[in-house]
Protein backbone atom coordinates (compact mmCIF):
# COMPACT_ATOMS: atom_id res chain seq x y z
CA UNK A 1 0.00 0.00 0.00
CA UNK A 2 1.57 3.85 -0.98
CA UNK A 3 1.43 5.71 1.74
CA UNK A 4 1.56 9.45 1.27
CA UNK A 5 1.46 12.42 4.01
CA UNK A 6 0.11 15.93 4.13
CA UNK A 7 1.84 18.27 6.52
CA UNK A 8 0.31 21.67 7.27
CA UNK A 9 2.98 24.21 8.41
CA UNK A 10 1.49 27.47 6.70
CA UNK A 11 0.40 29.41 9.73
CA UNK A 12 1.90 32.71 11.46
CA UNK A 13 1.52 31.50 14.49
CA UNK A 14 0.46 35.06 15.77
CA UNK A 15 0.52 33.36 19.44
CA UNK A 16 4.04 32.50 19.46
CA UNK A 17 4.94 36.25 19.28
CA UNK A 18 8.08 35.51 17.29
CA UNK A 19 9.52 36.18 13.72
CA UNK A 20 9.51 32.72 12.74
CA UNK A 21 7.17 30.95 11.28
CA UNK A 22 5.40 28.84 14.03
CA UNK A 23 6.23 25.36 12.87
CA UNK A 24 10.31 26.73 12.42
CA UNK A 25 10.38 27.55 16.07
CA UNK A 26 12.67 25.14 18.37
CA UNK A 27 12.06 22.24 20.47
CA UNK A 28 15.44 21.61 22.09
CA UNK A 29 17.24 23.41 19.56
CA UNK A 30 15.88 21.76 16.73
CA UNK A 31 12.91 23.18 13.98
CA UNK A 32 9.26 21.19 15.49
CA UNK A 33 8.34 20.36 11.59
CA UNK A 34 11.50 18.29 11.72
CA UNK A 35 10.64 16.18 14.01
CA UNK A 36 7.03 15.54 12.37
CA UNK A 37 9.24 14.90 9.16
CA UNK A 38 11.65 12.00 10.78
CA UNK A 39 9.00 10.38 12.36
CA UNK A 40 6.43 9.92 9.21
CA UNK A 41 9.63 9.19 7.33
CA UNK A 42 10.56 6.44 9.53
CA UNK A 43 7.23 5.03 9.41
CA UNK A 44 7.37 4.21 6.08
CA UNK A 45 5.78 6.98 4.29
CA UNK A 46 6.19 7.56 0.33
CA UNK A 47 6.07 10.87 -0.40
CA UNK A 48 5.65 13.88 1.93
CA UNK A 49 4.07 17.02 0.97
CA UNK A 50 4.64 19.87 3.30
CA UNK A 51 1.92 22.17 2.88
CA UNK A 52 3.88 26.25 3.33
CA UNK A 53 2.61 29.94 3.32
CA UNK A 54 4.33 32.74 5.75
CA UNK A 55 7.52 32.49 5.52
CA UNK A 56 7.84 29.58 3.61
CA UNK A 57 11.33 29.77 3.03
CA UNK A 58 12.09 29.67 6.42
CA UNK A 59 10.92 25.84 5.94
CA UNK A 60 12.27 24.98 2.88
CA UNK A 61 15.70 26.05 4.34
CA UNK A 62 15.08 23.96 7.45
CA UNK A 63 13.68 20.44 4.86
CA UNK A 64 15.31 21.29 1.69
CA UNK A 65 14.60 18.47 -0.48
CA UNK A 66 13.30 15.85 1.85
CA UNK A 67 9.60 16.51 0.98
CA UNK A 68 7.85 18.34 -2.07
CA UNK A 69 5.99 21.30 -1.35
CA UNK A 70 2.67 23.09 -1.80
CA UNK A 71 1.79 26.68 -1.30
CA UNK A 72 -1.19 28.37 0.45
CA UNK A 73 -1.20 31.85 -0.80
CA UNK A 74 -4.23 33.03 1.76
CA UNK A 75 -4.72 32.02 5.64
CA UNK A 76 -8.27 30.29 4.75
CA UNK A 77 -8.45 27.27 6.93
CA UNK A 78 -7.31 23.96 7.27
CA UNK A 79 -9.47 22.69 4.53
CA UNK A 80 -8.23 25.37 2.11
CA UNK A 81 -4.43 24.38 3.32
CA UNK A 82 -4.77 20.07 2.23
CA UNK A 83 -6.74 21.35 -0.83
CA UNK A 84 -3.09 23.27 -1.66
CA UNK A 85 -1.46 19.50 -2.43
CA UNK A 86 -3.81 18.27 -4.90
CA UNK A 87 -1.95 19.45 -8.09
CA UNK A 88 0.82 17.02 -6.36
CA UNK A 89 -0.77 13.82 -5.04
CA UNK A 90 -4.22 14.07 -6.54
CA UNK A 91 -3.12 10.89 -8.85
CA UNK A 92 -1.76 8.94 -5.82
CA UNK A 93 -3.28 5.86 -4.87
CA UNK A 94 -3.62 4.58 -1.18
CA UNK A 95 -3.74 6.04 1.88
CA UNK A 96 -2.76 9.93 2.88
CA UNK A 97 -1.88 10.53 6.47
CA UNK A 98 -2.71 14.24 7.13
CA UNK A 99 -0.95 15.90 10.04
CA UNK A 100 -0.22 19.21 12.20
CA UNK A 101 3.08 20.64 11.53
CA UNK A 102 2.98 22.06 15.14
CA UNK A 103 2.48 18.68 16.94
CA UNK A 104 6.07 17.91 17.49
CA UNK A 105 6.01 15.07 20.02
CA UNK A 106 4.10 12.39 17.44
CA UNK A 107 6.44 9.98 16.98
CA UNK A 108 7.50 7.14 14.64
CA UNK A 109 5.20 4.13 16.77
CA UNK A 110 2.26 6.34 16.90
CA UNK A 111 2.06 7.19 13.65
CA UNK A 112 2.44 3.26 12.61
CA UNK A 113 -0.35 2.42 14.78
CA UNK A 114 -2.96 4.58 13.30
CA UNK A 115 -1.74 3.67 9.63
CA UNK A 116 -2.51 0.26 10.56
CA UNK A 117 -5.63 0.47 12.28
CA UNK A 118 -6.99 2.45 9.28
CA UNK A 119 -5.94 -0.25 7.21
CA UNK A 120 -7.35 -3.16 9.66
CA UNK A 121 -10.62 -1.70 9.91
CA UNK A 122 -10.90 -1.07 6.24
CA UNK A 123 -12.02 2.83 7.03
CA UNK A 124 -12.18 5.68 4.15
CA UNK A 125 -11.53 7.81 6.69
CA UNK A 126 -10.12 7.60 10.28
CA UNK A 127 -10.29 10.71 12.64
CA UNK A 128 -7.59 10.35 15.02
CA UNK A 129 -9.12 11.02 18.80
CA UNK A 130 -8.32 11.52 22.36
CA UNK A 131 -9.90 12.20 25.71
CA UNK A 132 -8.72 15.26 27.66
CA UNK A 133 -10.06 16.04 31.17
CA UNK A 134 -9.90 19.56 30.51
CA UNK A 135 -10.80 19.73 26.43
CA UNK A 136 -10.86 23.83 26.09
CA UNK A 137 -9.20 24.65 22.73
CA UNK A 138 -10.29 21.72 21.27
CA UNK A 139 -12.96 20.49 18.60
CA UNK A 140 -15.17 17.64 19.92
CA UNK A 141 -15.90 14.41 18.67
CA UNK A 142 -19.80 14.02 18.17
CA UNK A 143 -20.94 10.23 17.75
CA UNK A 144 -24.45 9.16 16.87
CA UNK A 145 -26.55 6.65 19.30
CA UNK A 146 -24.60 3.61 18.04
CA UNK A 147 -21.35 5.59 19.39
CA UNK A 148 -20.23 6.41 15.49
CA UNK A 149 -18.47 9.50 14.91
CA UNK A 150 -20.84 11.53 12.90
CA UNK A 151 -19.14 15.11 13.01
CA UNK A 152 -16.54 17.30 14.62
CA UNK A 153 -17.70 20.83 16.06
CA UNK A 154 -14.89 23.44 16.85
CA UNK A 155 -15.24 24.64 20.37
CA UNK A 156 -16.49 28.44 19.13
CA UNK A 157 -19.83 25.85 17.76
CA UNK A 158 -20.40 23.73 20.05
CA UNK A 159 -23.71 24.02 22.54
CA UNK A 160 -23.33 24.28 26.31
CA UNK A 161 -24.08 20.08 25.92
CA UNK A 162 -21.29 19.70 23.66
CA UNK A 163 -18.53 21.65 25.16
CA UNK A 164 -19.07 19.25 28.57
CA UNK A 165 -17.74 16.22 25.87
CA UNK A 166 -14.08 15.07 26.53
CA UNK A 167 -13.29 13.49 23.21
CA UNK A 168 -11.83 15.76 21.44
CA UNK A 169 -10.31 16.11 17.43
CA UNK A 170 -6.30 16.05 17.76
CA UNK A 171 -6.33 17.15 13.63
CA UNK A 172 -4.64 13.97 12.83
CA UNK A 173 -6.62 11.81 9.78
CA UNK A 174 -5.62 9.09 7.46
CA UNK A 175 -7.74 8.59 4.98
CA UNK A 176 -7.82 7.05 1.40
CA UNK A 177 -6.24 9.29 -1.24
CA UNK A 178 -9.11 8.66 -4.11
CA UNK A 179 -11.73 10.52 -1.89
CA UNK A 180 -9.41 13.14 -0.75
CA UNK A 181 -9.71 15.96 -2.87
CA UNK A 182 -13.50 15.43 -3.93
CA UNK A 183 -14.16 15.75 -0.60
CA UNK A 184 -12.60 18.77 0.38
CA UNK A 185 -13.93 20.51 -2.44
CA UNK A 186 -17.45 19.98 -0.81
CA UNK A 187 -16.39 21.46 1.73
CA UNK A 188 -18.40 25.10 2.31
CA UNK A 189 -16.77 28.46 3.91
CA UNK A 190 -17.94 28.67 7.95
CA UNK A 191 -19.67 32.36 7.53
CA UNK A 192 -18.36 32.92 10.94
CA UNK A 193 -14.55 32.67 10.50
CA UNK A 194 -14.86 32.96 6.88
CA UNK A 195 -12.55 29.42 6.52
CA UNK A 196 -12.75 26.17 4.90
CA UNK A 197 -12.67 23.62 7.86
CA UNK A 198 -10.65 20.11 7.61
CA UNK A 199 -12.61 18.96 10.05
CA UNK A 200 -15.98 19.16 7.96
CA UNK A 201 -14.94 16.06 6.39
CA UNK A 202 -16.76 13.78 8.48
CA UNK A 203 -19.92 15.21 8.18
CA UNK A 204 -19.67 14.94 4.20
CA UNK A 205 -18.21 11.35 4.12
CA UNK A 206 -20.45 9.61 6.49
CA UNK A 207 -22.99 7.80 5.35
CA UNK A 208 -21.50 7.30 2.06
CA UNK A 209 -18.19 5.66 3.32
CA UNK A 210 -16.54 4.29 5.97
CA UNK A 211 -15.61 7.00 8.93
CA UNK A 212 -14.42 5.52 11.97
CA UNK A 213 -11.63 6.87 14.54
CA UNK A 214 -8.87 6.10 16.64
CA UNK A 215 -8.37 6.94 20.19
CA UNK A 216 -4.74 7.92 21.53
CA UNK A 217 -3.87 7.04 24.78
CA UNK A 218 -0.60 9.08 25.44
CA UNK A 219 -2.23 12.39 25.05
CA UNK A 220 0.99 13.82 25.03
CA UNK A 221 2.01 13.00 21.48
CA UNK A 222 -0.99 15.05 20.06
CA UNK A 223 -0.24 18.31 21.82
CA UNK A 224 -0.29 21.06 19.75
CA UNK A 225 2.17 24.06 20.53
CA UNK A 226 0.54 27.45 20.13
CA UNK A 227 2.47 29.47 22.14
CA UNK A 228 5.55 29.70 24.08
CA UNK A 229 4.23 28.04 27.70
CA UNK A 230 3.50 24.90 25.08
CA UNK A 231 6.67 25.12 24.03
CA UNK A 232 8.09 24.76 27.78
CA UNK A 233 5.78 21.95 28.17
CA UNK A 234 6.84 19.89 24.80
CA UNK A 235 10.39 20.18 25.53
CA UNK A 236 9.58 19.04 29.42
CA UNK A 237 8.27 15.84 27.77
CA UNK A 238 11.10 15.37 25.15
CA UNK A 239 13.75 15.67 27.74
CA UNK A 240 12.28 13.39 30.44
CA UNK A 241 11.56 10.66 27.54
CA UNK A 242 15.27 11.40 26.25
CA UNK A 243 16.48 11.06 29.40
CA UNK A 244 14.98 8.07 30.99
CA UNK A 245 16.02 6.31 28.05
CA UNK A 246 19.65 7.17 28.12
CA UNK A 247 19.75 6.13 31.60
CA UNK A 248 17.93 3.13 30.96
CA UNK A 249 21.10 2.23 28.44
CA UNK A 250 23.39 2.83 30.80
CA UNK A 251 24.13 7.06 31.29
CA UNK A 252 24.70 7.95 34.36
CA UNK A 253 22.73 11.18 34.69
CA UNK A 254 23.50 13.23 38.09
CA UNK A 255 20.22 15.69 38.65
CA UNK A 256 18.65 14.55 35.31
CA UNK A 257 15.77 17.23 35.67
CA UNK A 258 18.76 19.70 34.89
CA UNK A 259 19.92 18.15 32.10
CA UNK A 260 18.60 18.79 28.42
CA UNK A 261 20.00 16.08 25.64
CA UNK A 262 18.53 16.20 22.27
CA UNK A 263 16.40 14.18 19.96
CA UNK A 264 19.21 13.47 17.69
CA UNK A 265 22.17 12.76 20.27
CA UNK A 266 23.60 9.39 20.76
CA UNK A 267 25.60 8.91 23.76
CA UNK A 268 26.92 5.63 24.60
CA UNK A 269 26.92 3.89 27.74
CA UNK A 270 29.42 3.93 30.70
CA UNK A 271 29.43 7.69 29.85
CA UNK A 272 28.59 10.65 33.21
CA UNK A 273 26.75 13.09 32.42
CA UNK A 274 26.67 16.19 35.10
CA UNK A 275 24.16 18.81 35.87
CA UNK A 276 23.48 21.90 34.07
CA UNK A 277 24.50 20.28 31.11
CA UNK A 278 23.32 20.33 27.27
CA UNK A 279 23.58 18.53 24.54
CA UNK A 280 21.98 18.98 21.12
CA UNK A 281 21.89 18.58 17.26
CA UNK A 282 23.80 15.59 15.73
CA UNK A 283 26.30 15.27 18.69
CA UNK A 284 27.81 11.85 19.65
CA UNK A 285 29.40 10.98 23.52
CA UNK A 286 31.10 7.64 23.49
CA UNK A 287 32.19 5.45 26.32
CA UNK A 288 34.12 6.66 29.19
CA UNK A 289 33.22 10.44 28.73
CA UNK A 290 32.21 12.36 31.35
CA UNK A 291 30.73 15.74 30.48
CA UNK A 292 29.83 18.72 32.84
CA UNK A 293 28.86 20.11 35.03
CA UNK A 294 27.70 23.84 33.51
CA UNK A 295 28.48 22.06 30.01
CA UNK A 296 27.04 23.38 26.46
CA UNK A 297 28.06 20.71 23.50
CA UNK A 298 25.82 21.78 19.76
CA UNK A 299 26.88 19.28 17.17
CA UNK A 300 29.78 17.85 18.70
CA UNK A 301 31.69 14.01 18.24
CA UNK A 302 33.09 13.33 21.83
CA UNK A 303 35.48 10.50 21.71
CA UNK A 304 35.97 7.78 24.72
CA UNK A 305 37.34 8.90 27.86
CA UNK A 306 37.32 12.72 27.30
CA UNK A 307 36.42 14.75 29.86
CA UNK A 308 35.02 18.38 29.71
CA UNK A 309 33.53 20.64 32.25
CA UNK A 310 32.40 24.55 31.98
CA UNK A 311 32.83 24.33 28.44
CA UNK A 312 31.49 25.15 25.22
CA UNK A 313 31.47 23.26 22.05
CA UNK A 314 30.37 23.77 18.99
CA UNK A 315 30.71 21.81 15.97
CA UNK A 316 33.89 20.53 16.99
CA UNK A 317 35.40 17.30 17.89
CA UNK A 318 37.57 16.01 20.76
CA UNK A 319 39.45 12.55 20.30
CA UNK A 320 40.23 10.04 22.96
CA UNK A 321 41.18 10.85 26.62
CA UNK A 322 41.68 14.69 25.91
CA UNK A 323 40.47 17.19 28.68
CA UNK A 324 38.69 20.65 28.14
CA UNK A 325 38.47 23.03 30.69
CA UNK A 326 36.76 25.10 32.75
CA UNK A 327 35.40 27.35 30.87
CA UNK A 328 37.12 26.07 27.44
CA UNK A 329 35.41 27.13 24.46
CA UNK A 330 35.70 25.22 21.05
CA UNK A 331 33.93 26.07 18.04
CA UNK A 332 33.65 26.28 13.99
CA UNK A 333 35.10 22.70 13.29
CA UNK A 334 37.84 22.78 15.80
CA UNK A 335 39.38 18.92 16.06
CA UNK A 336 41.08 18.22 19.49
CA UNK A 337 43.49 15.54 19.28
CA UNK A 338 43.86 12.86 21.87
CA UNK A 339 45.32 12.99 24.88
CA UNK A 340 45.56 17.19 24.76
CA UNK A 341 44.85 19.36 27.96
CA UNK A 342 42.49 22.44 26.61
CA UNK A 343 42.50 24.43 29.77
CA UNK A 344 40.94 27.73 31.59
CA UNK A 345 39.99 30.00 29.18
CA UNK A 346 41.11 28.54 26.23
CA UNK A 347 39.38 29.11 22.86
CA UNK A 348 39.76 26.90 19.57
CA UNK A 349 38.22 27.75 16.45
CA UNK A 350 38.76 26.20 12.93
CA UNK A 351 42.23 24.90 14.22
CA UNK A 352 43.01 21.17 14.44
CA UNK A 353 45.38 20.11 17.22
CA UNK A 354 48.15 17.02 17.44
CA UNK A 355 48.30 14.44 19.94
CA UNK A 356 49.70 15.21 23.67
CA UNK A 357 49.22 18.93 22.63
CA UNK A 358 48.53 21.36 25.81
CA UNK A 359 47.32 24.81 26.03
CA UNK A 360 46.61 25.12 29.89
CA UNK A 361 45.13 28.55 29.93
CA UNK A 362 44.66 31.99 29.20
CA UNK A 363 45.14 30.70 25.09
CA UNK A 364 43.91 31.72 21.42
CA UNK A 365 44.08 29.52 18.63
CA UNK A 366 42.22 30.20 15.49
CA UNK A 367 42.54 29.07 12.01
CA UNK A 368 45.84 26.61 13.05
CA UNK A 369 46.68 23.29 12.47
CA UNK A 370 49.28 22.12 14.93
CA UNK A 371 51.23 19.05 15.30
CA UNK A 372 52.05 16.73 18.58
CA UNK A 373 53.53 17.44 21.45
CA UNK A 374 52.40 21.31 21.57
CA UNK A 375 53.06 23.42 24.42
CA UNK A 376 51.00 27.14 24.45
CA UNK A 377 52.03 28.83 27.44
CA UNK A 378 49.67 31.18 28.97
CA UNK A 379 48.79 34.32 26.95
CA UNK A 380 49.57 32.45 23.71
CA UNK A 381 47.88 33.78 20.38
CA UNK A 382 47.73 33.07 16.46
CA UNK A 383 47.19 36.10 15.58
CA UNK A 384 45.21 34.98 12.43
CA UNK A 385 43.51 38.35 11.61
CA UNK A 386 44.99 41.50 10.00
CA UNK A 387 41.95 43.77 9.59
CA UNK A 388 40.95 42.32 6.50
CA UNK A 389 41.08 38.65 6.00
CA UNK A 390 42.05 35.12 8.37
CA UNK A 391 45.34 33.68 7.72
CA UNK A 392 46.97 29.95 8.80
CA UNK A 393 49.55 29.15 11.15
CA UNK A 394 50.83 26.24 11.09
CA UNK A 395 52.87 24.68 13.89
CA UNK A 396 55.03 21.19 13.25
CA UNK A 397 55.87 18.69 16.08
CA UNK A 398 57.53 19.25 19.61
CA UNK A 399 57.18 23.16 19.87
CA UNK A 400 57.33 24.73 22.83
CA UNK A 401 55.46 28.21 22.58
CA UNK A 402 56.22 30.38 25.83
CA UNK A 403 53.89 32.42 27.98
CA UNK A 404 52.52 35.78 25.98
CA UNK A 405 53.43 34.90 22.85
CA UNK A 406 51.75 36.28 18.90
CA UNK A 407 52.32 33.73 16.19
CA UNK A 408 51.54 36.61 13.44
CA UNK A 409 49.72 34.36 10.44
CA UNK A 410 50.38 33.64 7.77
CA UNK A 411 53.52 31.99 9.66
CA UNK A 412 55.04 28.53 10.03
CA UNK A 413 56.66 26.95 12.73
CA UNK A 414 58.39 24.01 11.92
CA UNK A 415 59.65 20.95 14.23
CA UNK A 416 61.27 21.03 16.94
CA UNK A 417 61.20 25.07 17.98
CA UNK A 418 61.63 26.92 21.13
CA UNK A 419 60.20 30.18 21.12
CA UNK A 420 61.12 32.49 23.95
CA UNK A 421 58.22 33.92 26.45
CA UNK A 422 56.84 37.60 25.54
CA UNK A 423 57.89 37.11 22.07
CA UNK A 424 56.08 38.48 18.79
CA UNK A 425 57.05 36.48 15.79
CA UNK A 426 56.26 37.74 12.31
CA UNK A 427 58.50 35.09 10.64
CA UNK A 428 58.68 31.56 9.82
CA UNK A 429 60.63 29.66 12.24
CA UNK A 430 62.93 26.90 10.63
CA UNK A 431 63.04 23.53 12.93
CA UNK A 432 65.61 23.00 15.34
CA UNK A 433 65.73 27.01 16.31
CA UNK A 434 65.40 29.12 19.63
CA UNK A 435 63.32 32.43 18.33
CA UNK A 436 63.41 35.24 20.18
CA UNK A 437 61.71 38.21 19.29
CA UNK A 438 61.30 40.90 21.89
CA UNK A 439 63.45 43.83 22.88
CA UNK A 440 66.50 43.80 25.10
CA UNK A 441 65.46 44.80 28.60
CA UNK A 442 66.96 47.98 29.54
CA UNK A 443 66.86 49.05 33.26
CA UNK A 444 67.78 52.80 34.64
CA UNK A 445 68.99 53.13 37.88
CA UNK A 446 67.16 55.50 40.19
CA UNK A 447 64.89 56.23 37.51
CA UNK A 448 61.58 55.12 39.37
CA UNK A 449 61.55 58.26 41.54
CA UNK A 450 60.65 59.96 38.65
CA UNK A 451 57.48 58.26 37.37
CA UNK A 452 56.31 57.07 41.17
CA UNK A 453 56.09 59.12 44.04
CA UNK A 454 55.93 57.54 47.73
CA UNK A 455 53.26 57.59 49.88
CA UNK A 456 53.91 59.45 53.19
CA UNK A 457 54.50 56.91 56.48
CA UNK A 458 52.35 57.57 58.98
CA UNK A 459 53.80 55.94 61.65
CA UNK A 460 50.40 54.49 63.14
CA UNK A 461 49.58 58.08 64.04
CA UNK A 462 45.59 59.17 62.82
Amino acid sequence: MRLNAIILAAGKGTRMKTKLPKCAFPILKKPMIEYIVENVESSGVDNIVVVVGHKHEVIENILGERVRYAYQEQQLGTGHATLAAEDILQDEKGTTLMLLGDMPLIDEETIERILASHQQSENDLTVVTANFEDPSGYGRIIRDDYGRISAIVEERDCTEKQCDIKEINTGLYAINNTYLFKTLKKIERNPQKGEYYLTDIVKIMNGEYRVGTFNIRDNHRVMGVNDLVAVARAEKYLRDEINESLMLNGVSMINPETITIGHNVRIEGNVTINPNTTITGNSTVSEGAVVGPNTEIHNGVIHRDVHIHHSLIYDSVVHERSTIGPFAHLRNNADIGRDNRIGNFVEVKKSSTGANTKASHLAYIGDTVTGENVNFGCGSITVNYDGKEKHKTTIGDDVFIGCNTNLIAPIMIEDNVFIAAGSTVTENVPSGSLAIARNRQINKADYAKNLIKPKPKNNGLK
